[in-house]
């Protein structure tokens, strides 16, 4: 594990049944599919084999259709679920070899949980939900409280302090949610489809609001969404999982312009090219066009590399010239107009 890798998931299988020892030994000795293993034995392949890593302050989403493994597979990062086979590392952590307390210790001091469900006590004031986890740790009070009221300001709810849950909108509490996850000051967030409940539009402000607080906290974070458009607008790369495999792993970007597979071309033929896309991946390199077409004019347009599609779209209306890329201060590619026109019609589905 790199100094810069926090999660690292190696060859992990779930197996549901009471046959599970003896349907993966034939599965990877046979080659078993899904529906074979729980034809012969009567057992249900959840994970199949999945490995992945997770950078240090990364939002890491994993995403896929109901019934695809993702918040299977997210269970076992903190052995909700115990894996079939496999190893499962977190900031060097062997979390297969902890007994059941020190598990439930690196539980409450490295690993926040934020579930679709807010399962805030209704009982506990909004305060005394955020200040559980330090609870649990023994925190004295009075400093407990003054955490939780903390995290509670970041989140904008420090005037709702004294309310009781019912007394909260949904998105409100779902904050709270998210808010006593961050209270212990977790290593890393395991967050399972977290605002698929809301309404789409505070969805949407719940999603600009964990924009918001990833970067000032840079918590390490495993997001599952079955939204595509979610997981585009949130993650720096993006899982996608099928049938409890891991079909591909890779930014929005990789995964739009170059998918994996037909299931993959599938999945994301509905996404918007224009704010996924960058200059990079569009541009041709500058030698060969001043090579074909001559040196650009001097008063060419140039953008930066991570330049959206949108706004090369924008600057080529009104540009007769092409459009020049630079990284860091230098030239290093060229985008005609007849380059984004390519890229716009491959990422149109054509029925």
């Amino acid at each position: 594990m790199s100094t810069d890798t926090v999660i690292e998931i190696s060859n992990v299988w779930k197996i549901f049944g009471d046959n599970a020892a003896e349907a993966l030994k034939a599965v990877q000795e046979r080659g078993l599919g899904k529906a074979e293993v729980l034809s012969e034995y009567g057992a249900v392949v959840g994970v199949a084999d999945v490995s992945l890593s997770v950078n240090r302050g990364e939002i890491f989403c994993i995403m896929g259709l109901s019934g695809s493994g993702k918040s299977t597979l997210v269970r076992h990062f903190n052995r909700l679920l115990e894996p079939t086979a496999g190893r499962i590392e977190i900031e060097g952590t062997d979390v297969m070899a902890l007994a059941p307390k020190e598990l439930q210790a690196f539980r409450n001091q490295k690993i926040g949980m934020v579930f679709q469900n807010f399962a805030l006590m209704p009982h506990r004031s909004v305060l005394d939900n955020v200040a559980m986890p330090l609870e649990i740790r023994q925190v004295a009070k009075n400093e407990r409280m003054r955490q939780a009221a903390a995290i509670l300001d970041i989140v904008e709810l420090g005037a709702w302090g004294s309310k009781f849950a019912h007394e909260l909108s949904g998105g409100m509490q779902q904050r709270v949610g998210l808010a006593r996850a961050l209270a212990a000051n977790p290593d890393v967030l395991l967050m399972d489809e977290p605002f698929s409940a809301l309404d789409p539009l505070i969805r949407r402000q719940l999603q600009d609001e964990f924009i918001r607080l990833s970067k000032i906290l840079k918590k390490t974070t495993v997001f599952i969404t079955h939204d595509l458009d979610e997981a585009v607008r949130i993650g720096d790369r993006i899982a996608i999982m099928r049938d409890g495999i891991v079909v591909q792993i890779g930014t929005a970007e990789d995964i739009v312009m170059n998918p994996a597979d037909d299931y993959v071309a599938d999945f994301v033929a509905g996404i918007s090219r224009l704010k996924v896309v960058r200059a990079h991946a569009v541009m041709q390199p500058l030698a060969a066009h001043i090579d074909a077409h001559g040196p650009l004019p001097g008063d060419a347009p140039r953008v930066n590399e991570g330049e959206t599609l949108s706004n090369l779209i924008n600057l080529a209306i009104e540009n007769a010239s092409a459009i020049l890329v630079e990284e860091n201060g230098t030239d290093i590619g060229v985008i005609t107009r007849a380059d984004l026109l390519k890229t716009v019609i491959e990422g149109t589905e054509v029925s």
